[in-house]
């Protein structure tokens, strides 16, 4: 790794706005264009939205860790993980549309949506035993240089 962060907050959901823009000041340095830093962005909102809404039971707190790494070869590893109620079914939570909220008008695209903006999208996750979303992207090379 060339470098890392670690950062740990409170399940509120002004807390995503936080996180996506630590994650945006962490990468800065590496000089990504704008469609990959909106798609980073974007990844970070939903990972860190899904936990905030669904790894703890309602009123309950609960901590988010964020962790961001980045290596020599310009890929952006980000880790969102919670030590919550977990996926029951992690295909199934995986699938379009799907949502285990839909009394709350939820689209059911979280997941979908870190896919299609990532490069790779693993998620681990076990009954009462949290969830571990890994997303990783690798940047283009590197303006003028």
């Amino acid at each position: 790794m060339v470098n890392q962060m670690k950062l740990e907050f409170l399940n509120r959901s002004e807390n995503e706005s936080f996180a996506r823009v630590a994650v945006s000041a962490f990468i800065t340095p590496l000089d990504p264009t704008v469609e990959e830093l909106t798609e980073i962005k974007t990844a970070v909102s939903e990972a860190v939205s899904n936990a905030v809404i669904h790894a703890y039971k309602e009123d309950e707190k609960g901590l988010i860790q964020l962790e961001c790494k980045v290596d020599s070869e310009r890929r952006v590893i980000i880790i969102v993980s919670d030590h919550g109620v977990g996926i029951e079914d992690v295909s199934k939570a995986r699938e379009p549309l799907y949502t285990s909220k839909p009394n709350e008008e939820r689209s059911g695209m979280g997941f979908t949506v870190m896919e299609s903006f990532m490069d790779k999208l693993e998620v681990v996750s076990g009954t009462d035993e949290g969830t571990r979303v890994t997303m990783l992207k690798k940047l283009d090379k590197a303006y003028g240089i």
